[in-house]
């Protein structure tokens, strides 16, 4: 479903990946791992375009993205959530997830709201499709932003560390929600320092140091017996 090859990512004379290669199928849930500054960030930002890769390729669902000319119709399957929520203060929760669908699938206006409500009460706020965000908390303004990005009907999620601005009362009421889509056949990629969260969801594990992919594995043999010392280090600091 996304393919990586060689892909290097400089900003001027910093290297902030280097020649990273990464296959990730159909329906897998990939967590991505590593310390600040590892280039976690800028793999997942690669993957849709967010950010062009100085070199290297990128291909999702068969599409080259280095081509340009299908980015549009790539980004229309692929979803992102960002650490902030983005919301539009001026509109409404219901207005929010139905803007995108009725302006890029010109999707109807009825269409967009029945399905925007089906996914508000996915995440638990059905009741609040009339509120605006300032009217939210934080971890309900996550997933209000989650219903918005899953109201596009994506193939594939990106997850840019999506608690990492939250509280930590309410990291957990958005971990629940990621925990279950990951029921789902959603190809979902996951960039994270919740590990409990990890440990339960991801069928694969990738820890990144330095712009480069030092270890990848399964989640029960990377938590109980990492190869690689710097990922030792790494989880021996955040473990408590």
């Amino acid at each position: 479903m996304i393919k990586l090859e060689n892909i290097v990512k400089n900003f001027g004379d910093i290297h902030v990946l280097k020649n990273v290669n990464l296959n990730i199928n159909e329906g897998e849930k990939l967590v991505v791992i590593g310390p600040s500054g590892s280039g976690k960030s800028t793999l997942i930002r690669c993957m849709n375009y967010l950010e062009e890769p100085t070199s290297g390729k990128v291909v999702i669902d068969e599409y080259d993205l280095s081509l340009k000319k299908d980015l549009a119709k790539v980004r229309q399957s692929t979803a992102m959530v960002f650490q902030q929520f983005n919301l539009y203060p001026h509109m409404t929760v219901l207005e929010n997830l139905t803007l995108a669908p009725i302006k890029l699938q010109k999707v109807s206006k009825k269409e967009a709201e029945e399905s925007g409500l089906k996914y508000l009460e996915k995440v638990g706020l059905k009741e609040k499709a009339d509120a605006y965000p300032n009217q939210l908390s934080g971890g309900q303004q996550q997933r209000v932003a989650i219903a918005r990005a899953l109201n596009m009907h994506p193939k594939i999620m990106l997850f840019d560390e999506p608690t990492s601005a939250l509280d930590p009362e309410m990291i957990q009421e958005v971990l629940d929600v990621l925990i279950g889509l990951s029921k789902e056949n959603i190809t979902m990629v996951v960039v994270t320092h919740e590990m409990g969260f990890a440990k339960q969801v991801a069928d694969r594990i990738i820890f990144m140091d330095g712009g480069q992919i030092i270890e990848e594995a399964h989640p029960e043999e990377f938590f109980s017996n990492p190869k690689n010392d710097r990922a030792k280090a790494f989880l021996n600091k955040i473990i408590r």
